[in-house]
């Protein structure tokens, strides 16, 4: 529900209303802040200006918000020279709620993006950096489509000739390739051939995504994973990495993809990547690692992959998720958190973590030719 108050500029009738009911409407919702420590806040207005160059209104949200401080917004970092308030003086420091300008982006930022003062200049390029290249990538991937199961049968349905479903299989052993081989040729029929474009024994890597690519097939694998760098790459080009432990549902979903019955699947959605900073072992708790969050976010709910020299160590459930001393059900880059995982305590400073979640996405039927 909205509340809703007359109100009017001119007159000033109803601003003392207003002013009560956010305040009413904030406790209500439990809406706090972050009063000290870096600050967080909210770009509301950016123009170029031709006297001081990018210039940005913001609100700040947490935190305190100095002349001097580092700060990042989605691809514009800088250093804050000059903070000015609603009144167009220069002032030395921004409170929560304050409405501010900042003079000292490289770049006009995106109005509605997330500021974020950071330790020092490097960390600000190299988090715009990173959020420019990830820009360019999602950029990239609209523009790339290639075969999924779910749509295989609908998008060639209404064609009479016989339709090919090219697959890359991996699995852990030569005799499992040859025995997935046998299944699939089982499955063809007079309207649907199987090729199998490749195959071979080990995770699945870069080259088998980029073949996949170049030639519009789905990966399938069988007890078998795909490593960091394949993960990436498959976003980047669009390309369908399915994973099974059970040879029947590998079988019973190229079934379905081939009746054209295939449910909308359950994907998992990588949302965030982080690494390990330093090790809190408590006794009677466990060991808390103290994670800094370098892109996107962590949930509390959600899961995360434990990289150690690119190589996957652990998948798994996180059980405890802090900022500061508050539990938090959802921390986002760049904050700092603690987070203890279910029933994994080994840890090493320096460990990648890439943090992901189970979304259900909806079956969506590609009509352009």
């Amino acid at each position: 529900d909205t509340v809703t108050v007359p109100v009017s500029a001119k007159t000033g009738k109803g601003v003392e209303d207003v002013l009560e009911m956010i305040l009413l409407v904030a406790e209500v919702a439990d809406v706090k802040c972050i009063p000290e420590g870096n600050a967080r806040g909210i770009i509301i207005d950016s123009r170029m200006d031709k006297a001081v160059g990018p210039l940005a209104t913001l609100v700040v949200k947490d935190g305190i918000l100095r002349p001097g401080d580092y700060v990042v917004a989605g691809s514009a970092s800088g250093r804050v020279k000059a903070l000015i308030n609603e009144y167009g003086k220069r002032i030395k420091e921004a409170h929560p709620s304050d409405p501010v300008q900042i003079i000292g982006f490289d770049e006009v930022p995106d109005v509605h993006s997330v500021v974020y003062a950071v330790e020092n200049l490097d960390t600000s390029r190299s988090l715009a950096e990173y959020a420019k290249n990830k820009a360019q990538k999602e950029k990239s991937v609209t523009t790339r489509h290639h075969i999924r199961l779910e749509e295989f049968l609908s998008t060639t349905g209404n064609s009479d000739e016989k339709k090919d479903l090219n697959v890359i299989l991996k699995a852990d052993s030569f005799g499992t390739v040859e025995a997935l081989k046998q299944a699939l040729a089982k499955l063809e029929n007079n309207d649907v051939r199987i090729e199998v474009v490749h195959s071979g024994i080990g995770s699945v890597n870069s080259s088998d995504v980029m073949l996949a690519s170049a030639s519009d097939a789905v990966i399938m694998g069988f007890k078998v994973k795909p490593d960091a760098q394949a993960r990436k790459l498959a976003e980047v080009e669009g390309v369908q990495i399915k994973v099974y432990e059970i040879i029947f549902n590998l079988i019973d979903d190229l079934k379905k993809a081939l009746e054209g019955l295939l449910e909308p699947e359950e994907v998992d959605e990588v949302i965030g990547h982080g690494h390990i900073k330093q090790l809190f072992r408590i006794s009677k708790v466990g060991t808390i690692a103290g994670v800094q969050v370098d892109d996107g976010h962590v949930l509390k709910k959600g899961r995360m992959r434990v990289y150690r020299k690119n190589e996957e160590i652990a998948d798994v459930a996180i059980e405890v998720l802090k900022h500061y001393k508050d539990d938090a059900s959802r921390v986002d880059a760049p904050m700092e958190c603690g987070i203890k995982a279910l029933g994994f305590d080994d840890f090493q400073e320096e460990d990648q973590l890439e943090f992901h979640s189970k979304k259900s996405v909806k079956r969506t039927i590609d009509f352009t030719e």
